[in-house]
This record gives structure tokens, sequence and C-alpha cells, in this order.
């Protein structure tokens, strides 16, 4: 059975690629450094919040929250970055990517389980597995209710 599916694929780290499928994605936004608004004592993938649509956001360092090297270390305060709003019902999330990359058609019958000597297993549970494109590369599927879910900032959401 053929089940494509749509996601929307970003970078992750400066070689890696992820997706996430689009029914869980509300919106796309360029976001200014200087519009978060810092929280003290926050997790330190925590960015802050972010006035979208008169609401609070939580923007999410998500490079930093799969163990990758922090985009603080790479930007400054004038720099705009991308940030991809995930929902599950009524709970929103801004995921900061470095770059955006394609909308990708994708067959989930082709997904490979996560594995521990891919994956540490304390990050296992932010994925659904991950594909291997025409290229080679692995493109890692994020599961974007894990995410939201996340004890990080569950309690703020």
């Amino acid at each position: 059975m053929y089940s494509e599916q749509k996601f929307l694929s970003f970078h992750l780290g400066t070689k890696g690629i992820a997706v996430i499928s689009l029914q869980y994605i509300t919106e796309i936004l360029q976001v200014s450094l200087t519009e978060i608004c810092c929280i003290p004592q926050m997790h330190s993938s925590v960015f802050g919040i972010y006035n979208w649509r008169g609401n609070m956001l939580w923007l999410v360092n998500l490079e930093e929250m799969l163990g990758y090297v922090s985009l603080q270390k790479e930007v400054n305060l004038l720099s705009k970055m991308m940030a991809v709003v995930v929902h599950n019902e009524d709970k929103y999330l801004g995921l900061l990517v470095r770059q955006i990359m394609d909308i990708e058609y994708l067959d989930f019958n082709n997904i490979k389980p996560t594995n521990s000597e891919l994956f540490p297993p304390e990050l296992s549970h932010l994925l659904h597995g991950y594909f291997i494109n025409d290229r080679e590369e692995m493109i890692v599927n994020l599961n974007a209710n894990a995410i939201i879910q996340s004890p990080i900032w569950a309690a703020h959401n």
C-alpha cells in the first residue's frame, strides 16, 4: 500500500535534514530576535515568548532540544529566524529552525524505526523514525505531538 504524505523539510544542524508532517503545521513565521521575550530560569532550549496573533507563543530552539549545537551561538540580535508553528488540539508551539527547505512527499511505508545506534534513547520518543532519500541522506521524521507535550514547557503551554 502506497501512503505518500506531505512533510515540511528543514535543516537540522549544519548537515542534517528533518521533516514534520504538514498536518501539524499551522504557520511558518520569520521572527526577529528582538521581538522575543526571554524568560529567566527556563530550560536552555526554550528561547522565549513571542506575540503571535495576540497570544503568547513559546519558541523553542529545536536543534538544542535535540542535542545539536545551539543556534544562539550563531546568531546576533539583529538576526531573523524561521519559526514553524506546530499544533496539537488547542496547544501551539514555535520551533525555531535554521532554514526551511521544501515540501517533501514521502511514503510513510518507507519509514525506518529509531534505534539506539543512531539516536540517543532520551530522544527516541520525539521521533517517528527516519527516511533515506535518493541521495542516501537520512531525513529525521519529528513527532510534533511529543515535542509539544514535552515536560520542558508543557506546564507553561
